[in-house]
């Protein structure tokens, strides 16, 4: 870690970065929050289990974007924004998918949206997103992390 608390990083002479690292930190970032969403799943916080399987997939696409750009990505929550400036081809079916689990950031964070959002987490609609993000999550590190 640096002073300011940032994540301390090596340099590659290209970028000024080190692409390896910096994805590397993002995949296992993203690994830690999918074993928290099932945690949280596996006592009964499905509204928190949704808000952080929202991470999952947020910090995945933010480290194909520093494999396919070889810079920081984007400080955004916005999944369908991040999936963008990436330049990854998406389907229809798909692009639903992410729209609705960007919501799940929103909805758990602002009390204007909580109550109304911890009603909807029932253990079936929890399921059912929850394998939705496990199928993207793992469509992504089939498709744009796996060399």
């Amino acid at each position: 870690m640096d002073e300011q608390g940032g994540l301390e990083l090596g340099q590659n002479h290209q970028s000024g970065i080190n692409v390896e690292k910096i994805v590397n930190y993002w995949i296992e970032m993203s690994e830690n929050d999918f074993n928290a969403m099932m945690d949280f799943f596996n006592i009964r916080r499905y509204n928190w289990a949704l808000f952080i399987g929202h991470l999952v997939i947020e910090k995945l696409i933010k480290a194909a974007y520093v494999k396919i750009h070889h810079k920081h990505p984007p400080f955004s929550h916005d999944l369908l924004k991040l999936i963008s400036k990436c330049g990854i081809s998406i389907t229809g079916e798909q692009m639903d998918i992410i729209d609705t689990i960007t919501t799940f950031n929103i909805n758990a964070r602002y009390d204007d949206y909580k109550l109304a959002f911890y009603k909807q987490c029932t253990q079936e609609y929890t399921e059912i997103w929850i394998h939705h993000i496990k199928n993207l999550r793992q469509w992504i590190i089939d498709t744009q992390l796996t060399s």
